[in-house]
């Protein structure tokens, strides 16, 4: 029997700007399950990635609570990775030592780090490259390097806000393929923010559909494409 990774429980999230006060999120409650891949799509602003910088410690909560198996998540955690639209990779570091850092800060020991490191580049197919430096990368591999860098901390967890986004449609495809291939292989549970409903139907053993600060429809992709339960999934699925 699977169990609860992730929970948000009536979550709520406001922003005070100086024209007054926005609610991003409005009573949020989600469970993420071991091994679930959950697609989190919906239109700009309407609170995804807020919800991830949360569920990683990265934002704090206005009300109600994110819980990493049953404990509250008020700060970043080793459990839970995530990966930027942004590479953010080092620019004075090697592909290497970029995929390594977590393990640096968490005193591995350099060879220890290493080998790790290398297990990683090789899942996402860039051994050859351990030595380069992210310069010499194309914008498809430097985001496989903020991948296996993730990966490397071995998270619970990974959180991953719209990852493709910023790459071509060919090396997005590229990209879906292996992120694909890691869930199957490494069994890790992956929650995955897309404005893409194609991306989300492709990759997703489960879609959460959100507009306006809150769920609208939570389903398997089968049951998103067969029962678009409102108007703007009905929308969302007319423009595939």
């Amino acid at each position: 029997m699977t169990e609860t990774v992730l929970s948000a429980r009536r979550v709520r999230k406001r922003f005070r700007l100086r024209e007054g006060e926005i609610l991003a999120l409005k009573e949020l409650d989600l469970d993420v399950q071991e091994n679930e891949f959950i697609c989190i799509v919906g239109p700009s602003g309407c609170g995804k990635s807020t919800f991830l910088r949360m569920a990683a410690g990265l934002e704090p909560v206005s009300e109600g609570e994110i819980l990493y198996r049953g404990q509250p998540v008020k700060v970043p955690r080793r459990e839970v990775g995530m990966v930027f639209q942004e590479y953010s990779l080092l620019p004075w570091r090697t592909v290497e030592d970029n995929v390594a850092l977590g393990l640096e800060f968490a005193g591995t020991g350099r060879e220890e780090r290493r080998k790790v490191a290398r297990e990683y580049l090789e899942l996402v197919d860039l051994a050859a490259f351990a030595r380069a430096m992210p310069h010499e990368l194309s914008g498809g591999m430097r985001q496989r390097v903020a991948i296996a860098r993730a990966l490397a901390n071995r998270p619970d967890v990974l959180l991953m806000d719209e990852p493709f986004g910023a790459v071509d449609e060919i090396t997005r495809r590229r990209l879906q393929e292996e992120i694909g291939k890691i869930h199957r292989q490494q069994g890790e549970t992956i929650v995955f923010v897309t404005h893409d409903i194609d991306e989300a139907l492709r990759l997703g053993t489960r879609i959460v559909v959100m507009d306006a600060g809150r769920i609208i429809q939570d389903g398997t992709p089968e049951e998103i494409r067969e029962n678009p339960a409102t108007d703007f999934v009905k929308k969302l699925m007319s423009e595939r």
